[in-house]
């Protein structure tokens, strides 16, 4: 019973404190914790990296700096040029030019014993970690990102272990600016994830949802729009699910032809809203009367930073 919410502006704005306030409007839906995907206002020519440090791998705080150490060179090995660092809380925030191929680089840093990539790319930056929306804000101040759009989840651990990296959002590993959320269930989880490693992507959990972010990148990186890439899934993901991806252009949803996973929607001249109950967009106005509307089983829907919107239903 996990909870989504997405929300994109028409003018950058407090993605970050918006975002929180509508995962605290549905946290009964997922205690365990909590995780926000925050698009930048535009698009930055330094590479961001948002990395954990997995404290079960990494050990005591010297094993830590060692992780750190170990990171930078392999950065620098690849031809990432640091331009800042900053960590909190075992996690890090790396920015720098890049110019190479994002998926060597990942798959080279995550040859690091306890070192995870949680997002990557130019507007994009992933915060996540067991707990609450109140926790997440507490250690990463979240409510001070800007940005046009972004995507998030609290999560009610089911099939996998409560961990920062079995927390939604997830990066679509090995792609730029690409992240869902997810609440439901892949059935054909296993036959998809391993089509997608014979082609040589890498996956770092088991989590279902991770494969729905590289598949759907996948699609995307071979010239399918956003809108053409969710109609594909519609046809090819089996299960019931209701989820987001974002880029850095927009954001869209597919919901399962069952339609057994909620998802509501309100649109507004300033904003589109997207969560799995009404009381989590209501955040978003307080007092006031907003309109809301429940998609359609099978049917996907796509938002871009212009507000201009696609829809489709699956045959």
């Amino acid at each position: 019973m996990c909870g989504v919410a997405g929300v994109i502006f028409r003018q950058p704005g407090a993605i970050g404190e918006s975002l929180l306030d509508m995962l605290r409007g549905c946290q009964h839906r997922g205690p365990d914790s909590t995780g926000l995907a925050l698009y930048g206002p535009q698009v930055s020519q330094d590479l961001v990296l948002r990395v954990f440090l997995d404290a079960d791998r990494c050990g005591d705080e010297s094993s830590w700096d060692d992780r750190k150490t170990q990171l930078q060179e392999v950065l620098k090995k690849r031809d990432f040029l640091v331009r800042s660092l900053w960590s909190e809380y075992a996690q890090m925030k790396v920015a720098g030019v890049f110019d190479g191929d994002i998926q060597s680089l990942s798959y080279a840093v995550e040859e690091i014993p306890g070192v995870e990539i949680f997002s990557a790319g130019h507007s994009l930056e992933i915060v996540k970690d067991e707990g609450t929306a109140d926790d997440i804000e507490q250690r990463f101040k979240a409510s001070e990102f800007h940005g046009y759009h972004g995507i998030g989840h609290v999560r009610l651990a089911t099939e996998s272990d409560v961990d920062p990296s079995s927390a939604h959002p997830f990066w679509a590993y090995g792609f730029k600016d690409v992240a869902i959320v997810h609440n439901g269930q892949i059935t054909n989880y296993y036959k998809t994830r391993r089509r997608l490693e014979q082609r040589g992507y890498r996956f770092r959990t088991d989590n279902d949802s991770e494969v729905i972010a590289v598949y759907l990148a996948d699609k995307m990186d071979a010239g399918l729009s956003m809108e053409e890439s969710l109609q594909q899934s519609l046809r090819e993901l089996d299960g019931t699910f209701s989820f987001l991806v974002s880029t850095s252009e927009g954001m869209g949803f597919a919901k399962d032809p069952i339609g057994a996973k909620p998802m509501v929607v309100c649109e507004t001249d300033q904003l589109v809203a997207v969560a799995s109950e009404e009381v989590a967009l209501q955040r978003l106005f307080g007092d006031q009367k907003i309109d809301t509307y429940e998609p359609y089983p099978g049917t996907s829907y796509t938002w871009s930073k212009s507000m201009s919107t696609t829809s489709a239903v699956v045959n």
